[in-house]
């Protein structure tokens, strides 16, 4: 299981607006991301979900505050000290990022080939074991076009596992997706997080679906962030905004173990 944890601390986020005004995305905010877990980020449209991943990342700086990741404080790094914190992570973002000209195998081996000195015997073995493990075997020399959008899903976390990151990052994973695939894939990264024991943070509009898999829930909010320890303790909030988004989107009584599953 991961050791890698996250935790931010004082981090201060901001843009301005086109007419001049500050938009306040982390207002001083302090949490931890607990290590081989599952955090699951909830917010409004604009809240800034995608940026603290990016800010986890080291793809943008924080206004101020630290940002720390296995005890490594990313604000901080620069150079090879970056790249090296970044060999931690897997990314899966919402259009899976495939290179249309590449095929499914190609696509998959390209971090063996650019990042490891693996040979091409070696890489190939890898790759076919992780389609393998995906239920992808047999669709290996086919194109992203060729393949339904549950599919290219798959193909980009093979592609994303395949560096064995101690941290996957999971940026609206399922948008565009019908509800059925949606849950397959949601059961699938359920399963993956169980076996490799990696740090997982999801951002996703699909409440309260992927709550099932959180062992953590953060709620952003006008650069805020409440954390609860469980999808289920969110409905104990006395704060008006957390009330209102779990009335609008988990119902009166909600149970997360009661969701389909």
């Amino acid at each position: 299981m991961s050791n890698m944890g996250i935790e931010f601390k004082n981090v201060e986020k901001s843009f301005f607006r086109d007419d001049g005004s500050e938009q306040v995305i982390l207002d001083k905010v302090n949490f931890k991301i607990p290590a081989g877990k599952t955090t699951v980020v909830a917010g409004g449209s604009g809240q800034g979900k995608s940026v603290t991943l990016k800010l986890i990342l080291g793809l943008m700086r924080a206004d101020g505050g630290q940002i720390f990741v296995g005890g490594n404080d990313i604000t901080m790094a620069r150079g090879r000290t970056l790249k090296e914190l970044r060999t931690k992570f897997g990314v899966l973002f919402q259009g899976s990022a495939l290179f249309d000209s590449m095929t499914v195998f190609e696509n998959v081996a390209l971090p063996l080939r650019e990042r490891t000195k693996k040979t091409d015997n070696e890489i190939k073995t890898q790759v076919l074991a992780s389609l393998d493990q995906l239920e992808l075997l047999g669709h290996e020399n086919k194109f992203p076009a060729q393949l339904s959008g549950g599919m290219r899903k798959r193909v980009g976390l093979a592609r994303a596992l395949q560096l064995e990151p101690e941290i996957m990052l999971f940026d609206e994973p399922t948008a565009g997706l019908d509800p059925v695939m949606t849950l397959e894939i949601y059961q699938l990264f359920a399963q993956l997080q169980e076996q490799v024991g990696y740090t997982s943070i999801i951002v996703s509009h699909d409440i309260p679906k992927v709550f099932n898999l959180a062992d953590q829930v953060m709620y952003l909010n006008h650069g805020s962030m409440d954390v609860f320890p469980s999808p289920d303790a969110m409905q104990w909030s006395q704060k008006p905004h957390i009330r209102e988004f779990v009335k609008t989107t988990m119902g009166e009584i909600y149970q997360s173990h009661l969701v389909e599953q």
